[in-house]
């Protein structure tokens, strides 16, 4: 998957909660288009209109078959002096 680009700082625009019921619409096209909009109701904060995150492709099973072996003793003990590491002995 590529690194999502950082969005550059949005200033998030104030509209009244009558304004925007009235251009609800094209509110919705700005915020897809990456503006976001505070909601505001007798003038406190109320909600945020904000554009949508992308959401990566799913992932699906078996791509990488064929790509990489792993080993017939990969699950088999580990040796007693990397145990022993681990162990702190």
């Amino acid at each position: 998957m590529p690194a999502r680009k950082p969005r550059p700082p949005v200033v998030r625009e104030p509209v009244a909660l009558y304004e925007a019921k009235t251009h609800l619409s094209s509110l919705v096209d700005r915020a897809a288009a990456g503006e976001e909009f505070v909601i505001t109701k007798s003038g406190h904060p109320m909600a945020r209109l904000v554009p949508i995150e992308p959401v990566p492709d799913a992932r699906v099973p078996g791509q990488g078959k064929g790509h990489w072996h792993v080993a017939d003793d990969f699950d088999a003990p580990l040796p007693d002096d990397i145990l022993d590491a681990f162990e702190g002995r």
